[in-house]
Order: C-alpha cells, then sequence, then structure tokens
C-alpha cells in the first residue's frame, strides 16, 4: 500500500508499471484478439479477396438515393486506362475485364441519363507546363514519363480526339448531349484541384453515385474529398478498377476503404436498379 505522501510517479514506481504502459498493453491485447477474430473470418470467406465479409464488423449502410439530389460522378473515363491501346493497360487491364469495368461505367451513364439526375465527369489532363514540376510522387514521375493523359495544352485540342486523353468511344453519345458536365481537369487524385464541387453544389447536388478510374487513386481521392466537402457517397465497386504491381494490389487497397468511409458500396446492378426504381 502506498503512503499518502508518495507522488504520481512514487507509486507508478512502486507498481512497476504506468497508466499509458498498462493501457497500451491493454489496447495490444484487444487488437490482437480483434485480429485473430477477422483473420479466422477472412479463412472461412471463399478464396475471392474482394469478396465482402460472411460477418461484417461495420454498420449496415443506411443510404437512400434520392434522385432529385443525386448525381453520377466518373472519375477518368478515359483511353489511357480503359482501352488495350492505352498506356496502363498492361498493368490494368486484368482488373477491368475482370470486373467489367468498361460495360459497367457505360450502364451507368444509361441508366443515370434515364433516369434524368446530374452526370458529371471529372477528367485527367496533363499540359506541357506540367512537366516542369519541381517535385512528383512515385506514380505521378511514371505517369508524366509514359505520357499519360498527355494534351499540347489548356487551349489546344489538336491531336486529343483518340489519344490516351480522350474518352471511351462508347461514352460519348452519353457525355456529348449538352448537358452532362466535363470538369476542369484534376492534375494529381482528387477534386481538390477542379470545380467538381462547385459544379454539383451549383446542380443542387449533395448525394454521388462514384465510379470510374482507377479506384485507389482518383476515384478514392474523389471519394474522400467529397464526403470531406458534406456530401453523401456511394461507389459502385464494379465500375472502377486498379493496377496490380509488386508494391501491391491497387484495387484490393480501394475496396477496403470504400467500406471503411464511403456512405454505400454498390454494384452495378444494384445502382441501376435503385435509378430505375427511385
Amino acid at each position: 500500500m502506498c503512503k499518502c505522501n508518495d507522488t504520481h510517479e512514487d507509486i507508478q514506481a512502486n507498481h512497476g508499471i504506468s497508466r499509458r504502459e498498462a493501457l497500451k498493453g491493454a489496447a495490444a491485447v484487444g487488437a490482437a484478439g480483434v485480429a485473430a477474430t477477422f483473420a479466422g473470418r477472412a479463412a472461412a470467406d471463399n478464396d475471392n479477396p474482394y469478396a465482402d465479409p460472411a460477418e461484417p464488423a461495420l454498420p449496415p449502410s443506411d443510404m437512400k438515393l434520392d434522385l432529385s439530389r443525386a448525381a453520377l460522378v466518373v472519375t477518368d473515363p478515359q483511353i489511357d486506362f480503359l482501352h488495350p491501346d492505352g498506356v496502363t493497360w498492361g498493368v490494368i487491364g486484368a482488373s477491368v475485364t475482370e470486373h467489367n469495368t468498361v460495360e459497367n461505367i457505360e450502364s451507368l451513364f444509361k441508366a443515370a441519363k434515364a433516369a434524368g439526375i446530374t452526370v458529371a465527369v471529372s477528367p485527367h489532363y496533363y499540359y506541357p507546363t506540367d512537366h516542369g514540376w519541381k517535385f512528383e510522387g512515385a506514380l505521378e514521375k511514371l505517369m508524366h514519363k509514359i505520357g499519360m493523359f498527355d494534351r499540347r495544352g489548356p487551349l489546344n485540342v489538336e491531336g486529343f480526339e483518340g489519344s490516351g486523353a480522350d474518352f471511351m468511344p462508347q461514352y460519348k453519345k452519353y457525355m456529348e448531349d449538352g448537358k452532362t458536365i466535363v470538369t476542369s481537369p484534376h492534375k494529381v487524385y482528387g477534386n481538390d484541384t477542379n470545380d467538381l464541387t462547385l459544379q454539383l453544389r451549383k446542380s443542387g447536388v449533395d448525394q454521388v453515385i462514384l465510379a470510374g478510374m482507377s479506384a485507389n487513386l482518383c476515384t478514392e481521392s474523389h471519394m474522400r474529398e467529397l464526403l470531406e466537402d458534406g456530401f453523401e457517397v456511394a461507389v459502385v465497386k464494379d465500375a472502377t478498377a486498379a493496377a496490380k504491381l509488386p508494391e501491391g494490389d491497387g484495387y484490393l487497397a480501394a475496396i477496403t476503404n470504400f467500406r471503411y468511409m464511403a456512405n454505400a458500396v454498390w454494384t452495378t446492378s444494384d445502382t441501376v436498379k435503385l435509378l430505375q426504381e427511385s
């Protein structure tokens, strides 16, 4: 038993462990138990690494689609990401094919237009001046090196049609209807560098159905920024895809974060049905 005039430090010394250390120890034990639980659940799931968990720990979505305030937002529906001739196809093509991404994005465009909701596209362009940046992240370096999304200038569309920066041909009939918002380009990953939020706010939108490329980069960054800006966001998980590199599977990283952060994670078929029934 400690003496009444012992200091807090004396008591800690007498007991041989600080309160902070005790809490850290308890937290470690708790984390280990949680990890073991989820490892067991993962093993019980099928071999699909992207499958929804059999016993989710997070609460289910309660997002209700309201067409009067909803928009479809598609990030980077461009040739360099989605076409076999695109510069990234060698690392992203398998994921695009596996998830039926090209066709699913078109299904969303078609359903959104039929439902009469706002449709916005957030593209990615690089101009010659962007190649003069003084510092870049790893993927920025790669994108600039391979000429991804390159255009000759912000006021010059010469050579744009059919280039890697151009949009997939099958999407143009939806985009060129005089109603689709095509925002100014984002420059790294997120929409904090373009006018997407402004365009959505001006259209009375606060619910977003989010799809496009690529899952763990621009799509996830748009999700994060839109959430921070106060939008309710549903991500369509099979209307996106990502690169598979030695550094990791981008789609697996993204789908985890979608589940953690988005207001809802839907499939294309779910979304089309909601658009038709709402």
